[in-house]
């Protein structure tokens, strides 16, 4: 079973390249981020047509999340419960027995600011919601654009990604492990991996010709999940494509 985080930074734009990818590389789920569609305007027939059922959340021009599925999908939960947010970053649905929580995680524009305040917010209120869901569905998957590169090997430049940069910031990065020990494993890192590999590369300045990238792209699988994953990887081809996301697919594959 393969499941997919993929931010494509716009829907509509990127229609295209999901269809073509999605009949190559046949994933059972995929977790989409940054769909900047709303909701009237989601393509779930064209997506149908591809072979998969869609739940979504979106609002025009920024955010929108959705999960596609050959399953239907269950259980849909739309924002963190408890947690006001008029931005569309978080869809959560049960596939095939499994609970599969979809994230966008605030960006946080730079450290200090009201926005970086608002990530950590975000983040523990993420926190608390994981935490009952794991005590519901013992088969969880939390996977996303979490925003943030959570060791220095996950960027092409520790220098200057350090801890007090946005993306790599001790309290960034602190969350993150609080979220991991819920009883998360990091799906890539259960195996042996390329050194500099990445997930994100910015469009300015040849990002991704000269490999300066961030791996913010996870995949986490709750501890009775871990035995049953079989590999983990990143799929660079979509962003070599005319037009491509900035962003590039995170998978796991189940047994």
């Amino acid at each position: 079973m393969k499941i997919v985080s993929w931010n494509v930074n716009s829907l509509n734009v990127r229609l295209p390249h999901l269809q073509q990818w999605l009949a190559a590389f046949a994933p059972d789920v995929v977790a989409l981020q940054e769909t900047k569609l709303e909701d009237s305007r989601f393509p779930d027939t064209a997506l149908a047509e591809a072979g998969y059922r869609s739940v979504f959340a979106g609002q025009k021009t920024y955010n929108g999340v959705a999960i596609l599925s050959r399953e239907a999908a269950q259980d849909v939960q739309i924002g963190i419960p408890g947690f006001e947010d008029e931005q569309k970053r978080v869809i959560a649905a049960t596939v095939g027995g499994l609970r599969i929580i979809d994230l966008y995680v605030v960006n946080g524009q730079d450290v200090g600011t009201d926005k970086y305040a608002y990530k950590l917010r975000w983040l523990d209120a993420v926190h608390a919601w994981v935490q009952d869901e794991l005590s519901r569905h013992p088969d969880l998957i939390v996977l996303g654009d979490f925003n943030i590169a959570p060791e220095a090997r996950d960027t092409h430049d520790p220098a200057v990604w350090n801890d007090s940069h946005i993306l790599t910031s001790t309290a960034e990065r602190d969350a993150l492990q609080r979220l991991l020990s819920l009883g998360l494993h990091d799906a890539f890192r259960l195996f042996p991996q390329e050194e500099n590999a990445f997930s994100w590369w910015d469009y300015r300045q040849a990002g991704f010709r000269r490999n300066l990238g961030l791996r913010i792209d996870l995949t986490l699988v709750s501890e009775s999940l871990r035995a049953r994953c079989v590999a983990a990887g990143i799929d660079r081809e979509p962003r070599t494509w005319d037009r491509p996301s900035d962003h590039a697919p995170a998978w796991v594959e189940l047994a």
